[in-house]
């Protein structure tokens, strides 16, 4: 069986169905067996971390931004137990320390030093006084106030994020967890409260755009890969990447590995209105740009419509990680790639 980016789109629209199947039967699920991927943290490292900074407290009893920033400093990996203490993510912790501390951490700054420390964890830190500095101190200063106070009255129906069994009273809850420990029904009701290997999970969800940057950067194309809620000229939306730039886009690419179908159906509809946004001003048949699909996991196997959608806007032009490796030479990408890198 041909995959829809190996025939004529016009072959693509008189059998869609068949190239459905195609496209699903490439599709593996991600949630059973993870990659660890680029970031990962081992336990040792994890707990190497921790130790420092129980240390650093008397065994949690003086959480003070000085105490904290002492074990911060000297072992960054600390800062990432920290966040976890308060079971925050590195959005919600920079939200938090802003309101709190009055400094502004924005949301990709927070992304940027916790993904930093852990794509190496003996790296040193920014020092006290640069921007990134004050921010670390911030974020510190804002989880030491937030594990000291615990939770405090709230609504029968409502949830505070700190009515945890380590922070529900302060730090009186995270010495008793320390040192006597959780019993196992409270871990498996926090387990059904946030389901486990959640972070790990949401953080490889950018695995497919780290293997398009490298097939793109061994192939020798110059391409433009965007951030988080960035903003370029002449789309509404920005696509993960761009090629060869944005100021002459020739070839977009939009890239997801999800194992939720809602996720998926996102992905679907913003997909289609780049498909749409490609043929505005254009003579039928001929788009400003093409418009490339990069997907992984069973989200993208759910619902065959979506499917049908996704090879329609993209003109057949759907890769999952197992043809990735075909993305260069299937696609208008070839037209970018230097002589010297053809085969």
């Amino acid at each position: 069986m041909k995959f829809p980016f190996e025939v004529s789109f016009e072959e693509v629209q008189a059998d869609l169905d068949v190239y459905v199947d195609a496209v699903f039967g490439c599709l593996t699920s991600e949630f059973l067996v993870m990659p660890k991927g680029k970031g990962f943290i081992e336990f040792a490292v994890f707990e190497e971390g921790y130790e420092r900074l129980k240390r650093a407290t008397g065994g949690f009893r003086e959480v003070t931004p000085e105490t904290v920033g002492a074990a911060v400093y000297d072992t960054p990996i600390a800062l990432v137990v920290l966040r976890c203490m308060i079971g925050f993510t590195p959005p919600e912790w920079a939200y938090y320390a802003s309101r709190q501390t009055g400094i502004s951490v924005t949301q990709n700054a927070a992304r940027a030093i916790d993904r930093n420390i852990r794509m190496d964890p003996k790296a040193s830190l920014p020092s006290p006084g640069t921007v990134q500095g004050r921010r670390i101190r911030a974020l510190i200063s804002a989880a030491c106030d937030a594990l000291a106070s615990g939770v405090p009255r709230q609504a029968s129906d409502t949830l505070h994020r700190l009515d945890k069994a380590d922070t529900k009273a302060g730090l009186v809850s995270v010495r008793a967890s320390a040192n006597l420990g959780i019993p196992y029904s409270v871990l498996l009701y926090e387990r059904l409260l946030g389901r486990p290997f959640a972070g790990h999970h949401d953080s490889i969800s950018e695995l497919i755009g780290n293997v398009i940057e490298n097939v793109l950067t061994e192939a020798g194309i110059s391409f433009r890969k965007t951030r988080r809620a960035e903003r370029l000229a002449g789309f509404d939306q920005a696509p993960d990447f761009v090629v060869p730039n944005e100021f002459n886009p020739k070839v977009v690419i939009e890239a997801k590995l999800t194992e939720d179908d809602g996720t998926a159906r996102d992905k679907v509809t913003r997909v289609q209105h780049l498909g749409a946004l490609s043929l505005e001003g254009q003579p039928p048949g001929r788009p400003r740009f093409e418009v490339v699909a990069c997907i992984a996991g069973r989200g993208f196997g759910v619902r065959r419509e979506d499917m049908k959608k996704l090879l329609l806007a993209t003109r057949g032009k759907v890769f999952t990680l197992r043809n990735i490796p075909d993305l260069v030479d299937k696609t208008l990408l070839t037209d970018f790639r230097p002589i010297s890198h053809t085969v």
